[in-house]
């Protein structure tokens, strides 16, 4: 990989981790996801942000959670269905839908869920 290549990675990863951060405050807005592909990123530009994102205390479990068992766990389980039907309420109160928007706002919803829920809990299931 080039000099160029590794610095694309290298921004893209601290792109990502400052979405993460503002994720960890933003009610809707998820976190762990994008502290995983910052770590993808990382691997290829900066050992040493890739370890300090593994290691950290609070973004790091998760990370290595999904990176070793393909894990959620089930606290974060349970915040991303809470964050899933806040954000369906608030999209049918303030879009008011008919059903043709409906229906795949609610199989996508539900496929979500669907995805999230058969994860495994972590390294112990």
């Amino acid at each position: 990989m080039n000099r160029f290549q590794q610095s694309l990675y290298l921004m893209a990863g601290l792109a990502l981790t400052g979405v993460g951060i503002l994720g960890a405050f933003l009610p809707l807005l998820p976190s762990t996801i994008f502290f995983i592909l910052a770590t993808f990123c990382f691997a290829r530009s900066s050992p040493r942000l890739e370890a300090w994102l593994l290691q950290h205390k609070l973004f790091g479990p998760p990370v290595l959670a999904w990176r070793d068992h393909k894990a959620i766990p089930r606290k974060a389980k349970y915040l991303a269905f809470g964050g899933m039907a806040l954000g369906f309420a608030i999209f049918v109160t303030t879009v008011q839908p008919g059903v043709g928007l409906l229906i795949p706002v609610v199989l996508f919803f539900a496929g979500s869920a669907l995805y999230v829920g058969t994860r495994p809990d972590g390294p112990d299931e």
